[in-house]
C-alpha cells in the first residue's frame, strides 16, 4: 500500500494547492469548483489548468463568478482546453453560483452543514445546477475533508481495491472497510491519497490491462490476470 500511495496517491486537492475542509471554507468551495470541472468527459489534464486560469483570474466564489458572468467564463474555458463543452460548463457554473448565493449567501459550508446524512447532501450538491451529477459529487466528496460523508468507491477503485486483493469480494467493499486498511497498515500517505491512488490504478491500469506498465509491477496479486468491470 505504501508503495502504491507513493507512486499515486496526490491527492487532486493537493495538486491543486487545496486543503478542503468545514475549517477552510474558501478551499472547500474552490474544490467543488474544481471537482465540477473534473467532473467533465474531458481530460484531467485540461480540468486542472482551466482550475488554475480561474484562480488566476479570482474567480473563486460564487460571487466572482456571477460578476465574471458568461463570456467572460467561455473565454477561460477556451483558454483551458474546454472548446467542446464550454458554453454547457459556463451554464452550469452561473446556475451553480446564482442558486448557493440566493439558498445560503455564497456558503458552501452551510449547505453541507445542513445535510444530515450522505445521501441528503449528495441530493443538495446535484441540485445547484443541471450537469453535477454523481461522478462530480463523488470526486467533491472523497477529498472534502467530510468523514461521515465519504462516497462510495467508484468503479475504477473497486477494481483497483479487489486486484490488490484488499477486500474478499465486492460486497464487503465499502468506505469505512477501505479506512480500517488503510489504519492497520500504518496510515501511509493520506486516506484521500490512497482513494485518489486506487481511482487512477483502477482507471489508467486495471482498467485497461496494462499490467505491463503497471507501477506496483510484481506487488500486484494479479499481474497479468487482472479484474475488470
Amino acid at each position: 500500500m505504501k508503495r502504491l500511495v507513493e507512486r499515486l496517491g496526490e491527492p487532486y486537492s493537493r495538486l491543486l494547492g487545496l486543503n478542503p475542509s468545514p475549517r477552510r471554507e474558501k478551499d472547500l468551495f474552490r474544490w467543488f469548483l474544481a471537482s465540477i470541472l473534473l467532473g467533465a468527459p474531458i481530460r484531467e489534464q485540461a480540468a486542472l489548468k482551466t482550475f488554475r486560469l480561474l484562480m488566476e483570474a479570482g474567480i473563486d466564489s460564487p460571487k466572482a463568478i456571477l460578476e465574471a458572468g458568461w463570456n467572460r467564463l467561455v473565454e477561460i474555458l477556451d483558454a483551458g482546453g474546454y472548446t467542446r463543452y464550454d458554453f454547457k460548463t459556463a451554464d452550469k457554473l452561473l446556475e451553480m453560483a446564482e442558486n448557493l448565493q440566493a439558498s445560503h449567501g455564497g456558503s458552501l459550508l452551510k449547505l453541507v452543514k445542513e445535510a444530515s446524512s450522505l445521501e441528503e447532501l449528495e441530493a443538495r450538491l446535484k441540485a445547484l445546477a443541471k450537469g453535477i451529477g454523481s461522478t462530480t459529487v463523488s470526486i467533491f466528496l472523497r477529498e472534502a475533508g467530510l468523514p461521515a460523508m465519504a462516497p462510495p468507491l467508484s468503479r475504477f477503485e473497486l477494481q483497483a481495491a479487489l486486484n490488490l486483493h484488499l477486500f474478499k469480494s465486492p460486497e464487503k467493499a465499502s468506505p469505512e472497510a477501505l479506512a480500517e486498511i488503510w489504519r492497520k497498515a500504518g496510515s501511509p500517505g493520506s486516506l484521500a491519497g490512497l482513494r485518489a491512488a486506487l481511482l487512477r490504478l483502477g482507471r489508467d491500469y486495471c482498467g485497461k490491462k496494462r499490467c505491463g506498465s503497471c507501477p506496483l509491477g510484481e506487488l500486484c496479486p494479479s499481474k497479468g490476470s487482472p479484474l475488470t468491470y
